[in-house]
C-alpha cells in the first residue's frame, strides 16, 4: 500500500513515516516500480508494536534500540526481551502510582460530596 493508505491504516501522518524511516524504525520499507514507498502488512504490525511502546512512556532512544536489536535477528531475543521487562517493570510502578493518584483524588471528592452537597 502507498505512503497515504499506510497513514491511514496506522493513524500516523506520511510525515511521521518518512521520519521513522530515516532515524531507522521502519528499515524494510521497499519501492515499487516508480520509486514510492510500497507498505505491507508487517510493517503495520510493527508500526502497531511501536505506537505501543510510545504509548507506554518508552522513549524514541530506547525504541531505536529496540529496533536496531530486531533488525539483528534472533541473536538478540535476549537483550530485546530485557529491554522489554525492564519497560514493563517502569509501567508496572507508573500504573501503581496512578492508582494512588486516583485514590487519592477520589478521596478528596468523596469528601466535597460529603460535606458540600446539596
Amino acid at each position: 500500500m502507498n505512503i497515504g493508505q499506510f497513514a491511514a491504516l496506522t493513524g500516523l501522518s506520511a510525515h511521521t513515516l518518512r521520519y521513522y524511516e530515516k532515524i531507522g524504525l521502519l528499515q524494510s520499507v521497499v519501492r515499487n516500480a516508480s520509486g514510492h514507498r510500497d507498505y505491507a502488512a508487517k510493517e503495520a504490525e510493527w508500526i502497531g508494536f511501536i505506537n505501543r511502546l510510545k504509548e507506554t512512556g518508552m522513549p524514541l532512544k530506547q525504541i531505536l534500540t529496540y529496533a536496531e536489536l530486531r533488525a539483528q535477528g534472533n541473536t538478540t531475543a535476549g537483550e530485546r526481551q530485557q529491554l522489554l521487562e525492564q519497560h514493563a517493570s517502569q509501567l508496572a510502578e507508573r500504573i501503581r502510582q496512578e492508582q494512588a493518584h486516583l485514590i487519592a483524588l477520589e478521596q478528596k471528592i468523596r469528601y466535597y460530596q460529603t460535606h458540600f452537597s446539596d
